[in-house]
């Protein structure tokens, strides 16, 4: 991407160049004798820095490694280093120096980013690949095709950042950095890597490179006023020296901080001095790219020092870091490029244009080389490379393994690895080509103030302010929340359930939390606009949390957070209760509905008829006049209600069915009881309407509290907005339910359950609560979003409601019992024919079982009349005569009926004589004073038939 200031610099690049000498710095490794094809290469570094003196050093040991392994006849690759003296000037005029005059096929550097900007875009007019260890990801491979990154990108470091942030569960995070190029571009990736991850940038404290000592100290105060204590540092190495001196000057090197430093700095920790390492940065944690352990990067180390130190003789000993080996391994993949291009002579560069007066820029040629080499090296891999598996793959340096290190004492200790396939590891196991993590926890690790116990990430601001907490006064309903100023101490002392819970639920928080009660004035008319900006003075931290009857809703969540409910959650309905049934004159019809009364009816009657049908042709007592046989067939079904019928039954099939109706009976009978001795000695409140679509039908008008979210409820249940009205006071609620829709009242107040517990406790022998419950979030605690102390709190209530104990008294306090109003669902007491189902079923089958077995035998019987030649409606005929004849039902086959009427006779004439003289019974034995009742067919009622009344008693005469 070209930098924007490209064109402002062109003239300035031109004078530089024409008063520059063009003094070449020289490399040992130029001496060597020349032979062969030789390719002239670039370097361009800030020779005033350590990091440049190291990759410089590493590059001559590059190219002295491959001159040694090549044939004397391969292609040699010539370097020519210039110095850019840390300026964006300089690095161009040395790149147009190295592109024009030397004509190099390629340019390894600069280091910074804003030079690499302008150099890639020359290498991009020459057609020469510019390989550049710059990490910042605002440098773009696919908008500089000639641009090849030979050093990770920062920005692929903050996914392993973003896991150490989630294995310590840190919601928050302050990112401090550099104020320019480098600093600014890792911010976009850092954020999307932590929001992954639930985790917010709560402060992003910028850093100038010019900023003095009490500049920063000031930042770091400011910090230290904020919650959180979790920092992540992406600064230069001597920026961020001085900034941990003035964090360790502030107390924030302290217990209870975590500090989180990026690759830069972690990969040049030997440039930083030791005594601020020992005093100020204790139980630092780093990111940087993992480098495996090799003899041959032993090896490599001992010669590199060696040359180091022949190099540079006046400088301090200087440690070989992950940059010079990526420029080793950098320069090891230009030379395999090169082999694979494999050119017998090198091109001199193409001159785009011939005219006098150009330009710098414009008499740049291109390289007819440079696009061979850039094919190749956008493709290339070293397995063996001193840094590990060096690849890269469209013009970028493919990312390793990151190491976790603990900064301890004079240096560094490792505490654990990450991949981008695996996550966190406190092992690798290097299997082949593949880095696979052991587990998923880091190793022990010293935080800052030697403390072993991870960071919570967040604690009370040291400002010596405790949370200011807003309580909402609502003069109505002051049951939940109310302030008062205390007559003796002149303090406010806030009491109400909402106030308790709070007050229970830090004594369950891990920690002290001080804090400090504030009211805040709710109108005498409240509305929900009122909350609404009380929460938005949260939002602002106005106040810290919010204490009261606020409900949990979808659009207040958007600006604050809350907690878990510490209430009961729902929506429901208050309706007055009916008069006391006790005093209707028919509530003897109450315990049965109207459908099993006539259900059980029918059943009466049939099992009347069915009786009657399987007696008619052989109980002389089921025979007679038609309208008698009617009237048996009522009175027979209707007596076992009460068990009272006499009447001998002689089938079988008669005893089955009534066997089994008389259980119907007896189950009937005792649930009608049970029911109706509950209806005359228990108080029911039956509501007047038992559901909310009532409500609707009926065109009932319907209350609810001033203000309340529940209006917005009630249009979406499709309420007519005429029928809403909206009151403010419990006394309002009782004055509206009492005269009704008809009066100007309303037929149901519908508001959350905390506050129709309250009215009900006032008023709970007039008013009932009826279902649906319609599921809301309740009351709960609010904090500002993504505040530190919300999971803390959450897991408070948690406690505390599990306790129950408190959550129970503290509701009776308030709310009252609930057992000390009798409560009804609003479903009738009335029981229903479902619930006897089963048994009419029963009683059903039976009796037509029984109806359909005596027919068949009934017909078998009379099987001489099926078989005749007579037509159907004789056949008929003839069976209903059948049928309607008597049975002979006597004991021997021989018995006339003369010998019937003669002993019916008798009877008549022992009753007659009973009621008269003596006289009129000459002729019956004397030895006999017993006389028993025989039933017309010579059978005592005792030897035969089914009662269930006591057994007839024996009539006792005496004769004279």
């Amino acid at each position: 991407m070209r930098s924007p200031r490209c064109h402002f610099l062109i003239l300035l690049i031109q004078f530089v160049f024409i008063i520059s000498n063009h003094y070449i710095i020289p490399i040992r490794c130029e001496e060597n004798k020349k032979s062969g094809v030789e390719m002239d290469v670039g370097i361009i570094l800030d020779l005033e820095t350590d990091v440049a003196k190291v990759t410089h050093i590493c590059i001559v040991l590059a190219l002295e490694d491959y001159h040694a392994t090549a044939s004397r006849s391969a292609l040699r690759i010539v370097p020519h280093l210039r110095d850019s003296k840390k300026d964006d000037v300089e690095a161009a005029s040395a790149a147009i120096y190295l592109l024009k005059d030397v004509q190099v096929h390629a340019i390894y550097g600069p280091q910074m980013s804003t030079q690499t900007d302008f150099v890639a875009d020359l290498g991009r007019r020459a057609k020469v690949p510019i390989i550049s260890p710059a990490t910042s990801p605002l440098l773009s491979v696919k908008e500089n095709p000639f641009f090849i990154r030979g050093a990770l990108p920062s920005s692929s470091q903050t996914k392993a950042i973003a896991a150490v942030v989630k294995n310590y569960d840190w919601s928050e995070v302050v990112v401090i950095y550099e104020d320019s190029s480098y600093g600014t571009g890792i911010v976009p990736y850092l954020t999307d890597a932590l929001q992954e991850i639930n985790t917010l940038i709560s402060y992003r404290s910028v850093i100038s490179p010019s900023a003095n000592d009490d500049q920063i100290l000031k930042e770091l105060y400011n910090l230290n006023t904020k919650q959180t204590r979790v920092f992540v540092v992406h600064l230069q190495p001597y920026l961020a020296s001085r900034l941990f001196l003035k964090a360790k000057e502030a107390g924030m090197m302290s217990s209870g901080y975590a500090w989180i430093i990026t690759d830069v700095l972690t990969s040049l920790l030997a440039l930083v001095d030791h005594s601020v390492i020992e005093s100020s940065m204790q139980g630092v944690l780093g990111i940087k790219p993992y480098v495996p352990r090799s003899n041959e990067l032993n090896n490599f180390t001992q010669r590199w020092s060696r040359r180091f130190h022949q190099e540079y003789p006046d400088m301090d000993p200087v440690e070989l870091n992950v940059l010079g080996l990526w420029a080793y391994d950098g320069i090891t993949a230009l030379a395999k490029a090169v082999e694979k291009v494999g050119v017998s002579a090198i091109p001199k560069f193409k001159k785009s244009d011939t005219r006098e007066n150009l330009t710098q820029l414009d008499a740049l040629g291109t390289s007819e080389l440079g696009s061979l080499l850039l094919h190749s090296m956008q493709n290339i891999k070293l397995t063996t490379g001193l840094s590990g598996d060096f690849h890269i793959v469209g013009g970028e340096l493919q990312p390793s393994p990151y190491e976790i290190v603990n900064i301890i004492g004079k240096g560094e200790r490792s505490v654990g690895f990450w991949t981008e396939k695996d996550g966190i590891s406190y092992k690798l196991k290097m299997n082949g080509k593949t880095a696979k993590s052991i587990n998923e926890q880091l190793g022990a690790i010293i935080w800052p103030g030697e403390s072993t116990i991870a960071p919570r990430g967040w604690e009370i601001p040291t400002s010596g302010k405790s949370l200011r907490i807003g309580v909402p006064v609502n003069v109505l309903l002051d049951e939940f929340s109310k302030v008062e100023r205390d007559s003796k101490t002149q303090t406010l002392v806030a009491t109400g359930l909402c106030v308790d819970i709070f007050i229970e639920v830090i004594n369950f928080m891990p920690y002290a939390v001080p804090y400090r009660l504030i009211p805040f004035q709710i109108p005498d008319r409240p509305t929900s606009q009122d909350y609404d900006d009380l929460d938005y003075k949260v939002s602002s931290k106005e106040y810290d949390a919010v204490v009261g009857d606020v409900t949990n809703l979808a659009s207040r969540s958007k600006y604050v957070d809350f907690t878990l409910p510490f209430t009961e959650s729902g929506i429901s309905a208050v309706v007055p209760v009916k008069d006391d049934d006790r005093k209707n004159a028919w509530i003897f019809l109450k315990p049965l509905k109207g459908e099993l009364w006539i259900t059980t009816g029918a059943f009466f009657i049939f099992i009347g008829f069915v009786v009657w049908v399987l007696e008619h042709r052989a109980n002389e007592e089921f025979r007679g006049p038609k309208h008698k046989q009617v009237g048996m067939i009522f009175w027979f079904s209707f007596s076992t209600l009460v068990f009272a019928h006499k009447e001998k039954v002689t089938s079988n099939l008669t005893r089955f069915v009534l066997i089994v109706w008389v259980f119907v009976v007896l189950v009937l009978t005792s649930s009608y009881t049970a029911s109706l001795t509950s209806m005359l000695t228990v108080q029911q409140l039956q509501p007047t309407i038992k559901d909310l679509n009532d409500l609707i039908k009926n065109g009932e008008y319907v209350g609810y509290q001033k203000g309340s979210f529940v209006k917005a409820f009630l249009n979406r249940m499709k309420f007519d907005s005429s029928k809403l009205r909206s009151y403010s006071t419990l006394e309002e609620y009782n004055d509206a339910l009492s005269r009704g829709s008809k009066n100007g009242g309303v037929g149901a107040i519908i508001d959350e359950l905390p506050y129709l517990r309250l009215f009900l406790k006032k008023y709970c022998k007039k008013y009932i609560m009826v279902g649906p419950t319609f599921k809301t979030a309740g009351f709960g605690l609010v904090f500002p979003k993504g505040s530190p102390l919300v999971p803390d709190f959450s897991r408070a209530v948690l406690k505390v409601k599990e306790g129950g104990e408190f959550t129970k008294n503290g509701i009776q306090k308030y709310s009252g019992n609930e057992t000390d109003c009798p409560q009804n669902d609003g479903t009738s007491d009335s029981l229903r024919v479902d619930s006897f189902k089963g048994l009419f079923l029963i009683a059903g089958v039976s009796a037509v079982s029984a109806l359909l077995v005596f027919f068949l035998i009934f017909l078998y019987q009379n099987r001489g009349i099926l078989a005749t030649d007579d037509s159907i409606g004789q056949k008929l005929s003839a069976i209903a005569k059948a049928f309607n004849e008597e049975k002979d039902n006597s004991n021997s086959k021989s018995e006339k009926p003369s010998e019937r009427n003669e002993e019916s006779q008798m009877t008549t004439v022992v009753f007659t004589a009973s009621e008269g003289s003596t006289e009129a019974l000459p002729d019956l034995p004397s030895q006999s004073p017993e006389i028993r009742i025989s039933n017309g067919l010579g059978a005592s009622p005792s030897d035969e038939g089914f009662s269930t009344t006591e057994p007839t008693t024996s009539v006792h005469e005496s004769i004279i």
